[in-house]
């Protein structure tokens, strides 16, 4: 099984790196996933009989990777899913995408319907039925001109289906090594990180970040000469 990266943990919560291509919980696939991974790690660390509690808060794609919280808990569970739906935790992502931004920051909203059939979503009308509004903000950090690629730096303010990855597509900035809606990097690992994560912490009621930066290798390489907190 993989080795578990773990970034804090106390009695309520475990904060640890979701490695890509992990599902973050049990699917059809049958491959091992981030709930068993922790559950696993927490039976064998304390010993516990019978099974262990864990509570999923949130989920990243499978071939996305970064930081996740989950809590160890049923009242850090709750607690948790309530910021969740109150929009009081906050996700910041790492992209590399294809081509110059038009804006050095900018507010992207748009409406999105998720077709369950082919499990992908689009850009639609606000009046589609069933459609879901979706926003979120970037920054550029980088634009490396000779591979006409750019690295932005995301805060999510909706938590859609492939949000991120559907809302710079639609806009001919596609994600490097995306293979559902991408255009360059086939075959390669998609650029998308979760590198922070903030929370308050369900007891203390503590406001905590949690950084966990991609390692620079493959696409990653052009952060070599960022230089960003975490």
């Amino acid at each position: 099984m993989e080795e578990l990266k773990v970034i804090f943990e106390d009695n309520h919560i475990i904060v640890v790196e979701k490695k890509p291509n992990i599902p973050s919980q049990a699917d059809k696939t049958n491959d091992v996933d981030m709930l068993t991974m922790i559950k696993a790690y927490l039976k064998e660390k304390y010993n516990k009989p019978g099974d262990v509690y864990l509570g999923l808060i949130h989920r990243l794609d499978r071939p996305v990777g970064g930081v996740m919280v989950f809590a160890k808990t049923s009242k850090a569970a709750s607690r948790l899913s309530e910021q969740v739906r109150q929009k009081a935790l906050k996700k910041q992502y790492l992209t590399i995408v294809d081509g110059k931004m038009e804006s050095h920051c900018a507010v992207l909203e748009d409406y999105l319907l998720k077709n369950e059939r082919n499990n992908l979503s689009k850009v639609v009308t606000p009046d589609t039925k069933n459609a879901k509004f979706a926003k979120l903000d970037y920054e550029v950090i980088k634009y490396e001109e000779t591979l006409n690629l750019s690295v932005l730096k995301i805060n999510l303010h909706t938590g859609r289906h492939h949000q991120i990855r559907v809302q710079l597509a639609s806009r001919n900035h596609s994600i490097y090594a995306d293979q559902k809606y991408g255009t360059r990097g086939r075959g390669k690992q998609i650029c998308l990180w979760a590198y922070a994560l903030t929370i308050q912490h369900p007891i203390t009621k503590e406001s905590m970040t949690f950084y966990d930066m991609p390692q620079k290798v493959g696409s990653w390489q052009i952060l070599e000469a960022i230089e960003m907190e975490g």
